[in-house]
């Protein structure tokens, strides 16, 4: 499931992420890349355990905690810390390639399965040309470029690039979840399915019905859910 997400971050939290991008200090983004990933990697990526790195973290992660659509849609289980990147002038692309498929928290100690990729844009579109995040799936290739504080999230098994920026400089997180439900098509199921029971709940009020269905959403979730 590919999904856009607006304003998880709202402009206060933009706009502070922005300064705090602005005197961070920046690194080649290849040496957080794997193998075949580094071979197409050229932006530049924030370094981690600056003062700035871990603002920037808190301020993301306190958003999505926040934020009911972004919970509804991968339910996570585990949530990476955010990094960051900047693409401009001479680094400022990067070619297709799959997310690692296993990455570890700092320490190194847990394994997490990078069951959804995500990016949330600090930039607006008008700030840049080019940058667009270019997804390939089942119905031909998704081209993301949204607003300042939009989320995309869609699954880690998706090729895709970001396009070179040709004007300009593109800011964003970039972050991977382990999800409770790891399969996409359920997850996607039981999205549909809460979005559906939101909106006729508002309708509706709790009739016994939709309290007979939102039992049927929690068994399925009881069903699929790894926790």
């Amino acid at each position: 499931m590919l999904l856009k997400i607006p304003q998880i971050l709202d402009a206060t939290g933009v706009a502070r992420a922005r300064q705090l991008l602005a005197e961070a200090p920046w690194a080649d983004g290849r040496t957080t890349a794997g193998a075949q990933a580094a071979l197409v990697k050229n932006n530049q990526q924030l370094q981690p355990g600056s003062e700035q790195h871990r603002e920037l973290q808190a301020l993301v992660l306190q958003a999505l905690e926040k934020h009911p659509l972004f919970f509804s849609a991968t339910l996570p289980k585990r949530v990476l810390p955010p990094l960051f990147n900047r693409y401009g002038g001479h680094a400022n692309a990067y070619g297709s390639h799959v997310d690692q498929a296993i990455r570890y928290l700092p320490g190194g100690v847990q394994r997490v399965r990078t069951d959804i990729s995500c990016t949330m844009f600090f930039s607006d579109p008008a700030d840049y040309d080019g940058g667009e995040l270019v997804i390939e799936h089942s119905y031909g290739e998704q081209r993301v470029k949204l607003s300042a504080g939009d989320i995309v999230v869609y699954p880690g098994t998706s090729v895709h690039r970001v396009e070179p920026v040709t004007r300009g400089e593109r800011l964003a997180s970039f972050f991977w979840i382990e999800s409770m439900v790891r399969a996409d098509e359920q997850r996607r199921l039981l999205y549909e399915m809460d979005m559906s029971l939101m909106k006729l709940r508002s309708e509706l009020g709790e009739t016994a019905e939709l309290v007979q269905l939102t039992g049927t959403y929690h068994n399925l979730l009881r069903m699929w859910a790894d926790t």
